[in-house]
């Protein structure tokens, strides 16, 4: 029934957060940036590839137990991204779109103004951050040269990385950020020599993947992710990921739960076996049962209103977000803040949830690093009704456990 819900709609509806309410100025205002060590940053392009503009990579050496990255030659300096070869969970830092760094100018967070790009000028990679609103850009750093594979960019004199902070707190998420006005680094389109910045690319570019099936997928670098994070894994007998294979609800669960042992200070010791059904349909033997009892006693999950779970039941991307919003509010509490989930970047204005029953709680996760996204990362449509997919499954777990650890 349409109002058939994971979490009880009684359970879901909480205050909405006042800063969801705020302008894009006011949201801004919301964070401050601190210093960190330059050494133990750099921002890398890859080569184009059929076309394609390259990804931004940055990446931060978190601590010293090995190396993240090396570098080679000059003009361009080549760089060896070491942490695709090894578990980098607690060592390395590795931020691959907006929702791991953003552009900081004369003490403001415009990232949701400027969009960082790559482009090609001459015979360099050129990092800008571009508002094709107001047809503006800003020049942040170079490759001086190019070379196949990944460059070193090079940032401008008065660029630097620094860190994000939310009332006194440092998060993970990386600026790149410059002391000078907004009016005084930003130039209109055409004036460094370029008439139009490239389109907007929604192809994703070729990454080092695990799974052959998941190298042209749109979340191949999250499903990385989750995988080193150990919370979902591929298929042993032929090595593929099956990313457009739906999810279950019982995997649900058990991907949630593993992906909330990443929480620092987190202690969650799930029974091998229970004695009693946790629900009318899920026999205690059941493989997830032990599982599925741990998440309704900790009020992350709860049943249908005739009391069923339906554990094999296809779970849609509008209950994935219920999970994922209560145990990103679990999370939080693990870490001391409470359970009110604070709003990274502006909600998304989806097309078809005004009425849905899970509207708001979208429309909140999607201002939570942006875990709810739109089908595929394109367009305005949230398919609150469609079946979860284990790609976005796995992208979406991944952002909520990083905004959590954050």
């Amino acid at each position: 029934m349409k109002t058939s819900l994971l979490l009880k709609t009684a359970a879901i509806a909480t205050a909405t957060l006042s800063a969801l309410t705020l302008g894009t100025q006011a949201i801004a205002s919301l964070f401050g940036q601190q210093s960190v060590d330059q050494s133990r940053f750099i921002a890398v392009a890859q080569s184009f590839s059929g076309g394609v503009a390259p990804p931004l990579l940055i990446i931060e050496q978190v601590s010293n137990s090995r190396q993240c990255w090396s570098e080679s030659g000059s003009n361009p300096v080549r760089v060896d991204p070491l942490l695709v070869n090894f578990d980098f969970t607690g060592i390395c830092g590795r931020s691959t779109d907006s929702n791991g760094y953003s552009i900081r100018v004369g003490g403001e967070d415009v990232g949701m103004q400027y969009s960082l790009r790559i482009v090609q000028r001459g015979g360099d990679l050129v990092l800008i951050g571009v508002n094709t609103f107001e047809r503006r850009e800003m020049e942040i750093g170079r490759t001086n040269g190019m070379a196949n594979g990944f460059t070193k960019i090079n940032l401008n004199p008065g660029w630097q990385f620094a860190k994000r902070t939310y009332n006194g707190q440092t998060l993970g998420h990386v600026y790149l950020a410059n002391n000078q006005s907004l009016s005084a680094l930003a130039k209109p389109m055409g004036s460094s020599g370029t008439t139009s910045p490239p389109p907007v690319v929604t192809t994703p570019p070729p990454v080092n993947v695990s799974f052959a099936d998941t190298r042209s997928d749109i979340y191949a670098q999250e499903i990385e992710q989750a995988v080193a994070l150990g919370f979902v894994s591929g298929f042993r007998e032929d090595n593929t990921f099956r990313p457009q294979v739906a999810l279950t609800r019982e995997q649900l669960v058990s991907m949630v739960i593993e992906s909330l042992k990443n929480v620092p200070g987190a202690n969650i010791n799930i029974p091998t076996s229970i004695s009693s059904r946790p629900y009318f349909d899920v026999e205690a033997s059941r493989w997830s049962a032990p599982k599925i009892q741990w998440a309704r006693d900790n009020n992350i999950i709860s049943g249908y209103q005739d009391q069923s779970f339906r554990p094999a039941q296809t779970v849609t991307r509008a209950e994935m977000m219920a999970v994922l919003r209560r145990a990103a509010e679990y999370g939080n509490t693990l870490r001391g803040r409470g359970t009110t989930l604070a709003a990274t970047r502006t909600p998304t204005n989806f097309s078809d949830t005004q009425n849905h029953w899970a509207a708001s709680l979208i429309s909140d996760m999607s201002s939570y690093c942006q875990v709810a996204s739109p089908l595929n990362e394109s367009g305005t449509q949230f398919f609150p009704n469609s079946p979860t997919l284990r790609n976005y499954a796995a992208a979406a777990t991944v952002r909520m456990i990083n905004c959590v650890r954050q």
